[in-house]
């Protein structure tokens, strides 16, 4: 054969290659390869184990006075992220929360899960944050971090049940959304485009936006991946250091590790000044939502009535429905 010949022979088993290679991957469904992940998470009161006065006089949350965990919906969206990380592992995935200083335990949950960097937001100018007061600090902290394609949270919290923090920061930082999604489908490479999965009444729909865009995930994604042996025991006694940076602060976001290289700080505590934010709209201060009363509801064993499953239990249930009113 020739050396054209051969020149032809080459060309097409590239060619070839690289058709069954688009067949197998096809570019719709790769993940954006140069893609920073910000996930949003929350420590919350765990409201299935009440004790104690659940609420201060001031209408907010009494948390010293109930267990905390860290809020379901979230680990569903740092699983969504993790598992984009696991394709392309030059991917970065950082973690905010803002909370006390106690929060940066749910950071070390998602250090151990396979997070990257986690920044703690925390100042006692932030006590007290409604909705609204919550998304302005956390649109902050995303600005200190830098370029981002995606920003995950969970669709809402079980503290407040408002699903409103989420589309907030979106609106703030003036980006899309796309909220209550069970999965992210495919990310476009080309296009820098996203489409996702979300649920809605009586079914789900595909849903496509343009990166950057914000999405808020339900209980319906991917089971959330259990810590790691390994990272549990790298990052068990990471603490949020004050001058740990950012992502997009190189200078600060490096220090020694045990072998002399340099290595990224875990874990960042990040106050007012920190994410240059305006102390007037943290906290108290920035929230206009007024709580004016508060109904504690108890149910006791005297409320539950046990109705005989037969025919003449289920006649008098109705019945006594009928007469209180509840039917008719």
């Amino acid at each position: 054969m020739s050396k054209g010949a051969d020149g032809q022979g080459y060309s097409f088993v590239i060619c070839y290659l690289l058709i069954v290679i688009y067949i197998a991957f096809p570019l719709h469904n790769c993940y954006y390869v140069l893609m920073n992940i910000i996930v949003l998470v929350k420590q919350v009161p765990d409201t299935q184990n009440i004790s104690g006065e659940a609420m201060t006089p001031e209408g907010t949350v009494n948390r010293a006075a109930l267990p905390a965990v860290f809020n379901p919906d979230d680990l569903y969206a740092l699983e969504a992220a993790l598992q984009i990380k696991d394709a392309n592992p030059e991917i970065k995935v950082n973690v905010i929360t803002m909370g006390p200083p106690s929060a940066a335990a749910v950071l070390k949950e998602c250090l151990y899960r396979g997070a990257d960097f986690t920044a703690l937001v925390s100042d006692r100018g932030f006590a007290g944050a409604d909705t609204l007061a919550t998304s302005y600090a956390l649109k902050c902290a995303i600005n200190k971090i830098g370029n981002f394609d995606l920003v995950l949270c969970g669709r809402q919290a079980i503290d407040g049940d408002t699903a409103q923090v989420g589309p907030q920061t979106a609106e703030k930082l003036g980006i899309n959304q796309i909220t209550c999604v069970s999965k992210i489908e495919a990310i476009n490479s080309a296009k820098k485009e996203i489409t996702a999965i979300r649920s809605i009444e009586g079914g789900w729909e595909k849903v496509k936006a343009k990166l950057p865009v914000l999405v808020t995930f339900n209980a319906e994604g991917e089971m959330p991946r259990p810590a790691s042996a390994i990272k549990t025991m790298t990052f068990k006694r990471t603490v949020p250091v004050s001058d740990a940076g950012s992502p997009n602060d190189p200078a600060g976001f490096v220090e020694k590790s045990d072998d002399g290289n340099k290595a990224a700080k875990a874990m960042a505590l990040w106050n007012i000044p920190a994410i240059n934010a305006d102390p007037l709209q943290c906290g108290l201060a920035g929230s206009p939502t007024k709580v004016k009363f508060i109904n504690s509801v108890v149910l006791t064993a005297a409320d539950i009535r046990y109705i005989d499953p037969g025919e003449a239990g289920i006649t008098d249930l109705i019945h006594g429905l009928i007469a209180d009113h509840t039917f008719g």
